[in-house]
């Protein structure tokens, strides 16, 4: 994820009992000598993850109230900050949940003679300018998916979010200005679509493949009003992250649902969503083929510790609101330390996890402190891989290749690698077209109900009731001399 990307102001909204996932193991999947073995589940194991990634996405009874609550949380609040407009090309349905279960054709909707399909690429985004930084992080902290405020203080996200990015936008920008000036993510992700185009046509199917990015141009608002201009009559939704999380994939897929429920073509257009494909083997063996790859450039491969750095999240989100994302990522480790297994590589592995922010605590054990300890207890070789990133951004060029590998070699790490993200290798646009082809025929048209929050907003006397106690609580903060003290020291 772009800019250190979360803050921690989380929700206390719970999944019901019966929603809470649980694994049930019936094996381990261990590795002689590895510094942290991973939990492998068996086939239903992940049949039961699938349901788990699916019910992130839809919207379930209370057991406290007949409303409807969603697990993606809170409503669309505001649009993005749109500063400039660039030339650029621009599983919630009722069908596909997720990629292992069968995939059922959706017999309501009879396909059109022709039949027009679309494609639609999902990823974070990122300011491709330093001038773009600080409204690029503003979009990002105004996600109510990001920075999760009780609901009475919802209107309070803006404000909140401009306070955020003018406070951060520095720090940012110098990480930006280490790798360039920008992130690369917008072209590396426009090179992945043209490449998945091509892949489909050579598989004997035109498409039209977009992009729309969360947090900057080009934006999923402007993707699908391009997909409603060229008459799409089914599309594919691909967001770009392996595994599902509620910050990433579930945020965007709250977008969609947003602007598809207000408009009467795209609510009957037959979409199918891929939630999450971390688990599908032509991913896998494009990770176990880059991490050998890079194993051999090492004088002693053998003796190399394979070190897994994933984006974190807060612990809130897996405990408190049910998302799978922490299960997944280990579940993928494990497939991927399987695969290389059957190849004779038999490393030592470790999985922590990056990017941490804010005083909230966060899924463990973190990337910087496991560094430290590995060079502690002698580890002289490291190679370290992006799992949960799929292209090339300030994470892994900035965050990995410069923070991350200085904190190594100072630590007493004497040899230091890392896998590339995978772009656009050959196998893995191949991977993605497949997916694509194996979620079409589930298309059916995308369910949209209103969440409760939504429902609250057109209650005036909620409202009037919320704009009273938040002015109260916007006053009290903002005079806070904690509060003061950051914007003197900003503007100082």
């Amino acid at each position: 994820m772009e800019a250190a990307s979360y803050s921690g102001v989380l929700s206390r909204a719970k999944l019901p009992a019966s929603n809470h996932h649980k694994f049930n193991p019936t094996r381990v999947c261990t590795h002689t000598r590895s510094i942290t073995s991973v939990p492998c589940r068996a086939s239903e194991g992940l049949h039961d993850l699938h349901k788990t990634s699916a019910q992130a996405l839809t919207f379930v009874s209370s057991d406290s109230s007949s409303k409807r609550t969603s697990i993606v949380g809170g409503s669309y609040l505001c649009g993005p900050v749109m500063r400039r407009n660039p030339a650029g090309k621009a599983l919630c349905t009722g069908g596909v949940a997720t990629y292992g279960e069968n995939v059922v054709e959706d017999q309501s909707h009879s396909h059109a003679t022709e039949d027009k399909v679309g494609v639609l690429l999902l990823n974070l985004g990122g300011p491709e300018t330093l001038h773009d930084v600080q409204p690029f992080l503003f979009n990002l902290f105004a996600d109510p998916d990001i920075i999760r405020l009780p609901r009475l203080f919802r209107f309070l996200q803006w404000p909140l979010a401009k306070l955020i990015s003018i406070l951060r936008a520095p720090k940012s920008k110098e990480g930006y200005a280490a790798i360039g000036g920008g992130s690369p993510l917008r072209k590396i992700t426009d090179e992945q679509a043209n490449a998945v185009k091509m892949a489909l046509e050579a598989k004997n199917l035109s498409v039209s493949v977009y992009v729309g990015m969360r947090y900057w141009y080009p934006f999923t608002e402007e993707a699908v009003q391009q997909i409603k201009r060229d008459r799409i009559t089914r599309l594919v939704v691909l967001p770009l992250y392996p595994q599902f999380s509620i910050s990433t994939t579930g945020s965007s897929i709250r977008v969609l649902q947003s602007i598809f429920r207000g408009d009467a073509y795209l609510s009957r257009l037959p979409v199918s969503i891929i939630r999450s494909w971390y688990q599908r083997e032509g991913y896998i063996n494009s990770m176990a083929d880059l991490i050998q790859k890079e194993l051999e450039e090492f004088q002693k491969p053998e003796e190399v510790m394979i070190f897994f750095s994933a984006h974190g999240v807060p612990v809130s989100y897996v405990e408190d609101a049910g998302d799978p994302y922490k299960d997944q990522m280990e579940e993928c480790i494990c497939l991927i330390m399987k695969k290389l297994k059957d190849r004779g590589i038999n490393n030592d592995h470790t999985l922590a996890y990056q990017s941490r922010v804010g005083p909230v605590q966060w899924l463990k054990p973190y990337t910087d402190e496991v560094l430290v300890e590995l060079g502690q207890k002698g580890v002289k070789s490291l190679l370290a891989i992006p799992v949960s990133f799929v292209s090339e951004h300030i994470e892994t060029l900035e965050e990995i290749d410069m923070e991350y590998k200085h904190l190594a070699l100072e630590s007493g790490i004497e040899n230091w690698g890392r896998v590339p993200a995978l772009n656009c290798t050959p196998s893995f646009i191949a991977d993605l077209a497949d997916a694509v082809l194996e979620a079409l025929p589930s298309a059916s048209a995308m369910s949209t109900p209103m969440s409760i929050s939504e429902e609250d907003d057109y209650d005036p006397v909620k409202y009037a009731i919320k704009m009273f106690f938040g002015s109260i609580l916007a006053f009290v903060l903002l005079l806070s001399p904690r509060m003061i003290h950051a914007f003197r020291n900003h503007l100082l």
